[in-house]
């Protein structure tokens, strides 16, 4: 039942991405530049809300535009109308709904899904991960100086030792590529896919990472904070990983070097 909810959540949040793309929309700041939400983003939102509500009318739901709907219950759906809101409002094609739900605190299943490239992630905990329903698992790169990494920046720049330009710098001066999508779901779920070997980011809420790590982690990868422990979406911090490059990324991120 759930994971029917979820995915008809996702394709009806998915046909709202699909008729606005392109298109004519109204976008908005959310305060700081180009912290921007679209006419899609809500419509997005409406559509996931009401597939949800009609179900588990019970269940506390979490979502980015939103916030909090409140509910007592042992179900929260984490969700996030458009995962890359930046590059959809320019019309470029990386962008995606992303719902993670979350039993007990603990998050059980994650969905992913770019209607543009028709790529569907979907992962259940202890089930493993799939893209249009075919298993898929983590790089096996063990080197770091050979991997390709992915990452993102935050719109306000965290002034602090070991920040996202410092790591940057480090990685691309010893030749380590290092791409920037717009989309931390995108980022997780491809490496979850091996297309990259490691993901990291400093700042994120917990809509962005919430379907994407438990991806990551099905997939066979590794998950943690910045410090390396036990990932929680509801903290900023995140390195994910195929696991082999893990230790030393994050040796990385804390100011050791390459």
């Amino acid at each position: 039942m759930i994971k029917n909810t979820l995915f008809e959540a996702i394709e009806a949040g998915s046909k709202e991405l699909q008729k606005f793309f392109n298109g004519t929309f109204t976008v908005q700041s959310k305060g700081s530049l180009n912290d921007l939400v679209t006419e899609a983003d809500h419509a997005s939102e409406k559509a996931i809300f009401k597939v949800i509500q009609e179900k588990h009318p019970d269940h506390f739901i979490l979502s980015e535009e939103t916030g909090e709907i409140k509910q007592d219950s042992n179900y929260k759906w984490i969700i996030d109308p458009i995962d890359g809101t930046i590059n959809f409002a320019n019309g470029i094609p990386l962008c995606c709904v992303s719902i993670g739900v979350e039993k007990d605190g603990v998050m059980i299943m994650g969905a992913v899904y770019n209607p543009f490239m028709k790529e569907f992630f979907f992962a259940e905990k202890g089930k493993g991960a799939t893209l249009n329903d075919q298993k898929i698992s983590v790089s096996d790169e063990d080197n770091l100086l050979k991997s390709c990494l992915v990452t993102g920046f935050p719109y306000q720049y965290l002034d602090s030792p070991n920040g996202p330009l410092q790591i940057f710098e480090k990685l691309i001066r010893k030749a380590v590529p290092v791409r920037r999508l717009g989309s931390a779901a995108l980022d997780l779920c491809w490496t979850a896919a091996g297309r990259f070997d490691g993901f990291y980011e400093h700042k994120l809420q917990a809509w962005d990472s919430a379907a994407g790590f438990l991806i990551v982690e099905e997939a066979g990868g590794k998950v943690t904070d910045l410090k390396g422990n036990t990932y929680n979406p509801y903290q900023p911090g995140i390195i994910a990983t195929n696991g082999k490059i893990h230790t030393a990324l994050q040796n990385l991120m804390n100011g050791g070097d390459l």
